[in-house]
């Protein structure tokens, strides 16, 4: 995609620059050609072996990439209204490195929501913490496995365990086996079952890395905590064998609380149907910041928040605790999700 990112570049400054001082197209392709390179180069070092400088540079172009669609848009308006004020088009165009800095403290400040859940099959009241979208990678490092930790250490006084479903890894840098330890010290179990993002490193590298951690990795499995039956339904990129529907059907625990951890937001209506009284799914990140925010509400039939169907059932879409490539949120939350189940 890089060269169409560069065919992009070049004609977006091209018009920014028009606004106030035009420059030449041998100066605008060297700057395109940098940016380019500014794209690709740490993504590339980065698959052979982490380091500061190339993370550094990965999160930079990242967030211009971000500010570029920003200015995107006020140059689509700027030349469509036309004859705008100066002092407008400044206002318009210094909101875009405003709105940035907003958005980079939202993505960094993990908010604690609380959800309530009445269930009719459950043996006592138990609280679950559910998370998501770690993203683990070249722009959110191990600074954001430590911010987990200290969130979870926080909750595992009142809360039974933590459920993360899928991406705690990003696949822009390599997992290394000591990488999730620090969730080792976590007084509470932590299940995990992968999505797409985590095979980019390599799954395995991922699973290693949690099962180091004391992490319990549910890969088409299930586990018993505080009378909750909790199965992890992996992420299926076609080439991966799921389970039947018949399969599915034989992990259902009669007369207990049976929880499905899917990383996608999806088959939520056979999985209730099936008798999975939740689901626990991440994936869309609510669209993360705007406008993308907007488009993701209609993508995606079931885009974050809490949904309960008419058997009593529900689905959580959590918008996650990282940020898909760009580290920043505008109209968003980085969120942990306590879900407190009740006797209905």
């Amino acid at each position: 995609m890089t060269p169409f990112y560069m065919l992009f570049e070049f004609f977006l400054l091209k018009f920014l620059f028009m606004l106030f001082y035009p420059l030449d197209d041998l100066t605008l392709l060297s700057i395109t050609v940098l940016i380019g390179i500014l794209n690709v180069a740490p993504m590339l070092l980065e698959e052979k072996k982490t380091r500061f400088v190339t993370r550094l540079l990965t999160e930079i172009s990242a967030i211009w990439m971000w500010a570029s669609l920003m200015f995107m848009i006020d140059i689509t308006i700027i030349y469509l209204i036309g004859n705008l004020d100066q002092n407008i088009i400044y206002a318009m165009l210094l909101a875009v490195p405003l709105i940035g800095i907003y958005a980079y403290y939202k993505a960094h400040k993990l908010v604690i929501k609380h959800k309530e859940v009445k269930l009719d099959n459950l043996e006592r009241e138990i609280n679950i913490v559910h998370l998501s979208d770690v993203h683990f990678g070249a722009v959110r490092y191990k600074k954001i496995i430590s911010q987990v930790k200290d969130t979870l250490d926080e909750l595992s006084a009142t809360c039974d365990v933590a459920i993360i479903s899928g991406d705690l890894a990003d696949g822009s840098s390599l997992v290394a086996p000591d990488d999730f330890l620090p969730l080792k010290d976590v007084e509470m179990p932590i299940i995990f079952t992968p999505g797409n993002h985590d095979y980019y490193p390599g799954i395995r590298n991922v699973i290693e890395a949690c099962r180091n951690a004391g992490i319990i990795v549910l890969d088409n499995e299930s586990v018993e905590i505080s009378g909750v039956n909790i199965y992890g339904l992996t992420y299926s990129f076609g080439d991966i064998e799921m389970p039947t529907l018949d399969e599915l059907k034989s992990e259902i625990k009669q007369n207990k609380t049976n929880i499905i951890v899917y990383h996608v937001p999806y088959a939520w209506d056979i999985h209730s149907k099936i008798g999975f009284d939740i689901q626990l799914s991440g994936h869309t990140h609510g669209g993360q910041f705007y406008p993308v925010t907007w488009i993701s509400d209609r993508m995606f039939e079931y885009n974050r928040g809490l949904f309960r169907d008419n058997s009593g059932h529900y689905l959580n879409v959590t918008t996650g605790v990282g940020s898909m490539d760009q580290p920043l949120r505008w109209g968003t939350d980085s969120e942990v999700v306590v879900l407190k189940l009740k006797k209905n």
